[in-house]
């Protein structure tokens, strides 16, 4: 059964690259662009089969932490007609763009049917009972009371509970300025303490009441995806500036065994707790893929926007010099984190 559970991880994560590369297949495709090679994975060729109509190379690589759709005209000029090089700066956006935008749309349908299938999931920021576990701090000594409707915590707005308990996990390790909704009228709650906790080496604030249901009807299941989403993406920006500045450590980063082994405990606690982890690793790699770095999209998004703005392209030689440095460097993090994956395995 458990190795049931690794394939299961091994096949998500591949499809989400697969949904990825599609989005830049089909807007290629949709473009007039020639696409020479359709890749899952990365290194040593398994299997790859050629369309005799298009004589595009579609394949399977040994190792699955990435992919890549080669297209003509893509790493030199060429003055074909079917190259990318020769394409409006505009459709080149839509192409480069593709890949990410996808993966967010796939995560944001995922989150969707989950929202759809458990209602008692749906839950809105209006402060239910208080936990009756004694804890040193309490929201409820703060002022916080039972119907209060929360409508910011830190000056940070919350729609829905799960934005809410990601804003009080994020924030409410010390005392913050909570708006809430009392009688009708807005209060602001000045110094609120809530609970902490410390999990994986980080600190941590916690929510100690219960929360009321949400709108249960049609849109209400869409407003609960939309911020659900939206709230995703935020924390993995968040997340990037949080390494940045220090706040988490590079053992918080996880590469393609960590996002496995992550993926296979998912799927041995339930289905849906399995296709939560999906969603939000699809909406990672849509966000981080168009982080304005060299070798991914965000990259080459730069330098499209750079022809845009001057109407002057930058030398494809130095483009292609600079992409290749990028991918270098990513390729060393990535066996950098994997390594440290891998000697967690044996701990």
């Amino acid at each position: 059964m458990e190795f049931v559970y690794v394939l299961l991880a091994v096949l998500a994560f591949g499809i989400l690259i697969l949904v990825h590369e599609c989005g830049h297949f089909l807007a290629a495709r949709a473009c007039g662009v020639r696409v020479l090679e359709f890749s899952i994975g990365m290194g040593p060729k398994l299997v790859s089969i050629t369309s005799k109509k298009t004589s595009t190379v579609y394949k399977i690589c040994l190792f699955p932490i990435g992919g890549y759709v080669s297209m003509a005209g893509e790493e030199q000029a060429s003055g074909e007609p079917d190259a990318l090089c020769t394409k409006p700066a505009w459709q080149r956006l839509i192409i480069m763009a593709a890949g990410a935008l996808t993966n967010l749309l796939v995560g944001a349908l995922i989150i969707l049917l989950i929202v759809s299938a458990l209602p008692g999931t749906r839950t809105g920021t209006t402060v239910g009972r208080f936990s009756d576990v004694e804890r040193p701090v309490s929201s409820y000594d703060s002022g916080l009371r039972e119907g209060d409707v929360i409508l910011s915590v830190d000056g940070r707005r919350v729609h829905i509970g799960t934005e809410l308990d990601y804003e009080i996990m994020r924030r409410g390790i010390r005392p913050v300025k909570v708006r809430v909704l009392r009688d009708g009228e807005e209060v602001t709650l000045s110094d609120v303490n809530f609970p902490t906790f410390i999990e994986d080496g980080q600190l941590m604030g916690g929510r100690d009441f219960y929360l009321t249901e949400d709108d249960t009807g049609f849109f209400g299941i869409f407003r609960q995806a939309f911020y659900r989403s939206t709230m995703t993406v935020r924390m993995v920006w968040e997340s990037f500036f949080d390494l940045l500045t220090g706040r988490y450590g590079v053992d918080a980063v996880s590469g393609p065994v960590g996002v496995a082994g992550a993926m296979t405990d998912a799927a041995r606690s339930g289905v849906w707790n399995f296709l939560y982890l999906v969603s939000v690793i699809s909406l990672n790699l849509g966000v981080v893929n168009l982080f304005p770095l060299p070798a991914l999209d965000g990259g080459h998004i730069v330098f499209v926007l750079w022809e845009m703005i001057t109407r002057k392209p930058v030398p494809q030689k130095v483009e292609n010099l600079i992409h290749t440095a990028g991918l270098l460097l990513l390729f060393g993090l990535m066996i950098l984190i994997t390594g440290k994956d891998i000697v967690k395995l044996f701990r």
